[in-house]
């Protein structure tokens, strides 16, 4: 059996979902989108977190000390499928409220998905700093 491979637009709509979720700072619905085995590799952390679970305890400590996401805009799409999943990298604009104030910062991301079914899970997400 072959693996189905998404199309684009399936692809654009996960990722919004992944963004619009962020973006309110909505844990339940933006963690939803991610496999239980998802990993994720943060340029602001120290360390790779290995699953979904790690990622949760993480978030709610950032909410727990004030944090919140403000807005958060995508911009520079570019999507690959494959069968079986596809990458979707953008580059990404976010202002939080934080426990000492306001922040801002542009980081490029890579989020990797898999066909589940009729819908795609994030499993793999990889921040980084926007050069310059």
């Amino acid at each position: 059996m072959t693996a189905r491979e998404p199309d684009r637009q399936e692809v654009l709509a996960a990722a919004d979902a992944i963004v619009d979720a962020f973006a309110a700072t909505d844990g339940d619905r933006y963690f939803a989108t991610f496999a239980p085995e998802a990993t994720f590799v943060f340029h602001t952390e120290p360390a790779r977190l290995d699953d979904r679970a790690a990622y949760e305890r993480l978030w709610a400590e950032w909410v727990d000390g004030g944090w919140s996401v403000t807005s958060c805009t995508s911009s520079n799409r570019h999507v690959q499928t494959f069968p079986g999943g596809a990458v979707f990298a953008h580059d990404v604009d976010t202002s939080v409220e934080t426990g000492d104030g306001p922040d801002t910062y542009r980081e490029r991301e890579t989020i990797v998905f898999r066909a589940d079914g009729d819908r795609l899970v994030a499993v793999h997400e990889h921040l980084s700093p926007f050069p310059g």
